[in-house]
C-alpha cells in the first residue's frame, strides 16, 4: 500500500500556525484553521493549477487559501507569519501532527500483510520528520519527491516506489488526499487510488473515497482483504 504523507498520515500543526499568527497580531484559532483546510485544499485541487505549479509553489498558496477560508484577511502581517513558518518548515516540516487513528491503522495494515510505502511530495525533510514523530518503524519505505527530483502527479515517482518496494501496479493501491495529484498520478502509473475526503467535498469524483485512514482499514476488514 502506497500512502501520501500530508493529509493521510500527518497534518499541519495548526496550533503552531495559530500561535505564529498571533505573534504577528493576527488572531485565529487552530480549530478554525483546521476546519477551513479541507475547503482550501479542494479549491487548490484543480487540474489546471496542478499542471501549472509545483508542490513548493502550491504550498504557500494553500496557506493563504486556508486563511481566507477561515475569514482572515491577507495582509503584511499574515505574510510575515507565513514567512516565519516557512523557515520552520524548511528545517523541520510543519506537517507534524499525527492523528490518533494513524498508528493503530498502520499497525492493522501491517498485521494484514501489507507493505507500507510513503510516496509524498515533500521538501527533503520527510525521513527525519518521520524519525522525529516515531513513525519510521511503522513503514517499510519512504519516498520523498525532493530527494528523487520528480513529484506527483508524474507517474515516475510511483514507478520509483514500485521498483524499490518490489511491488507491481496491479497489487498496489495508493491512498492520497488530492485528486489531481494522487489519483491522477497513481492511475497514470497503473495503480488503483483511494482519495481521503475528510469533509465530503469530492462527491462527483470518479474514485473510491474514504473519510480517513481508519476507514480504509475498516473497509479492507469488511472485504476480508
Amino acid at each position: 500500500m502506497f500512502l501520501d504523507a500530508g493529509g493521510v498520515l500527518v497534518y499541519p500543526n495548526w496550533t503552531r500556525v495559530s500561535d505564529t499568527l498571533v505573534r504577528h497580531g493576527v488572531r485565529v484559532t487552530a480549530a478554525a484553521l483546521a476546519a477551513a483546510e479541507p475547503h482550501a485544499k479542494k479549491r487548490l485541487d484543480s487540474g489546471d493549477t496542478i499542471r501549472a505549479t509545483n508542490d513548493r509553489q502550491r504550498g504557500w498558496t494553500y496557506f493563504n487559501l486556508v486563511l481566507t477560508d477561515a475569514g482572515v484577511p491577507l495582509s503584511d502581517a499574515t505574510d510575515a507569519a507565513l514567512a516565519e513558518l516557512h523557515i520552520y518548515h524548511e528545517e523541520h516540516n510543519l506537517w507534524e501532527t499525527v492523528p490518533d487513528e494513524v498508528r493503530p491503522a498502520l499497525a492493522a495494515l501491517r498485521a494484514r500483510g501489507y507493505r507500507l510505502v510513503v510516496v509524498s511530495n515533500a521538501n527533503g525533510t520527510l525521513h527525519r520528520m518521520f524519525d522525529r514523530l516515531g513513525l519510521t518503524s511503522a513503514l517499510d519505505l519512504i519516498v520523498d519527491s525532493h530527494d528523487e527530483g520528480v513529484e506527483k502527479p508524474d507517474p515516475r515517482v510511483f514507478q520509483i516506489a514500485l521498483e524499490r518496494s518490489g511491488a507491481t501496479p496491479l497489487t498496489t493501491v495508493h491512498v492520497g488526499d488530492l485528486y489531481h495529484v494522487d489519483v491522477v498520478g497513481a492511475r497514470n502509473a497503473g495503480i488503483t487510488a483511494v482519495l481521503i475526503d475528510s469533509a465530503g467535498l469530492y462527491a462527483d469524483c470518479d474514485c473510491l473515497r474514504m473519510q480517513s485512514l481508519a476507514d480504509v482499514v475498516e473497509t479492507l476488514s469488511r472485504m476480508k482483504v
